[in-house]
């Protein structure tokens, strides 16, 4: 069973569409990202999933239950961090902890306690006193508090500093361990790559790509740079893979992909003084994804 699945999920606006048309699946125990830019129909996506607004055409599932009809059953058996938190400010954290620990079946005071202590939260704060980094704080330990099998995160870090950020991190790779299903929706593609199995790429409402991270890093350009010692002929590098080729005071840049023995071939005959092949970060290959998205629509298009 996939601990969700989407089939042409789509919700329209009266001037204009949420999202279009998403199918896909995450696997139990899976740590997913969806990744986007502001704007990009992610948090419509699990608004939708969550059944706060209805979608206008096609299905879906959570923990095999229909996101519509059992919608309730759902909630008590998942987690969710919001982008943005709202809270009853005159309430002090343990007592709006506790009161989101009585929906849910088992006392959950021990894991609350754990869990504010991992996240450096002062439970005898009232909300009203707190900054946004700390209220986000109390969103994450009322999300994991009762050990959900599902969690579903909307842009998770913002407002935290990078040592909770570590943290975060830290509680998350922990749930995974335990089986839990992860859905981890971000802009910041970083913390995708460092996290996520597979990556859902939107834009515009619409799927771009869904891949496995280390196969999107894996058949994209390599960025080669090196330094020589000698002449290289202005040809040297013309062959297949080699693209955006720019030379500079005996230094050579340029993109790379495909099989590297005929690069590395090419390279060995060179008086080299120093060599970089890199790997693409996630920044470069989401660029990369959305252009052939837009040459795609052009072409259906025209």
């Amino acid at each position: 069973m996939n601990a969700i699945q989407l089939e042409g999920l789509t919700k329209t606006y009266r001037t204009r569409r949420g999202i279009d048309g998403l199918t896909f699946s995450v696997n139990e125990g899976e740590t997913f990202g969806f990744i986007g830019p502001n704007g990009a129909g992610k948090s419509t996506t699990i608004r939708t999933l969550l059944g706060l607004i209805h979608p206008t055409g096609g299905r879906a599932w959570m923990l095999g239950k229909d996101c519509v009809r059992e919608s309730a059953e759902i909630k008590r058996e998942i987690g969710y961090l919001p982008s943005e938190v709202f809270y009853y400010d005159r309430m002090r954290v343990k007592d709006l902890l506790a009161y989101s620990a009585s929906f849910y079946k088992g006392d959950h005071t021990r894991r609350m306690k754990e869990l504010a202590e991992r996240m450096e939260l002062d439970l005898s704060r009232r909300i009203e006193d707190l900054s946004f980094g700390n209220k986000k704080k109390v969103g994450i330990v009322q999300a994991l508090l009762h050990e959900p099998k599902l969690v579903i995160l909307d842009e998770p870090t913002s407002g935290l500093d990078p040592l909770m950020q570590q943290r975060f991190f830290e509680l998350l790779m922990e749930e995974g361990k335990k089986g839990t299903t992860i859905f981890f929706s971000s802009h910041v593609l970083s913390e995708v790559q460092r996290l996520c199995q597979r990556v859902a790429i939107i834009k515009e409402g619409q799927l771009v790509a869904l891949e496995r991270v280390r196969e999107l890093t894996a058949n994209a350009n390599k960025r080669v740079r090196l330094e020589t010692t000698g002449e290289v002929p202005s040809d040297y590098f013309a062959m297949q893979g080699v693209s955006r080729e720019e030379r500079q005071q005996g230094s050579i840049r340029f993109l790379y992909r495909g099989d590297l023995a005929p690069l590395t071939a090419k390279l060995a005959a060179l008086p080299l003084a120093n060599l970089w092949i890199e790997e693409p970060d996630l920044e470069e290959i989401f660029l990369h994804y959305y252009e052939n998205h837009n040459v795609r629509r052009e072409e259906e298009g025209a």
